[in-house]
């Protein structure tokens, strides 16, 4: 599995071992995706992927969402979902970003559940080609359990990381 977006002019893959984008317009922002390869060689590149980025949380929200845009698109028989999205990720967001919405399921724990157990079983069940996490930091440990739960349910797991919350 090998998934490329398009942002602008340029070809982005999920899979590229280290990606930095530098807006010129405003202050850099650094988009980095890192192989689970290169960290843990024992882990399965094709169930995770993890962006980190910097800047300020309106710079990330316009550089994540057309990825989201493209990922809301795949697969149409399977879900993108997310699993506790940052707090400006609402549905009027989500529609004004041009996201299919009803390829799109956003997912919150509920009682003592923690998004790390929601993401393993929304993997799990195979209902989503694609589970989008935002964990900071994301342990080893925590990052084996979600690329396991992922290759249960044949799907991919993609964490956002961020130095703070957008």
């Amino acid at each position: 599995m090998n998934r490329h977006l398009s942002f602008e002019s340029q070809q982005i893959s999920l899979f590229e071992p280290l990606l930095t984008l530098q807006s010129a317009a405003v202050a850099p922002i650094f988009v980095e995706s890192t192989h689970t390869a290169r960290v843990n060689p024992l882990l399965d590149t094709d169930a995770f992927s993890e962006i980190a980025l910097s800047g300020s949380a309106q710079q990330c929200l316009q550089l994540i969402a057309p990825i989201l845009r493209q990922l809301s698109d795949d697969q149409k028989d399977r879900w993108l979902t997310l699993i506790s999205p940052p707090q400006q990720i609402t549905a009027q967001w989500l529609r004004g970003a041009g996201l299919n919405r009803e390829r799109i399921l956003v997912l919150r724990p509920s009682g003592l559940q923690s998004s790390q157990e929601l993401a393993c079983e929304a993997l799990r069940l195979g209902c989503s080609h694609t589970v989008i996490s935002w964990f900071n930091p994301l342990p080893r440990a925590a990052q084996a359990r979600l690329v396991n739960a992922a290759r249960v349910g044949m799907a991919h797991s993609l964490n956002i990381r961020q130095p703070y919350t957008i």
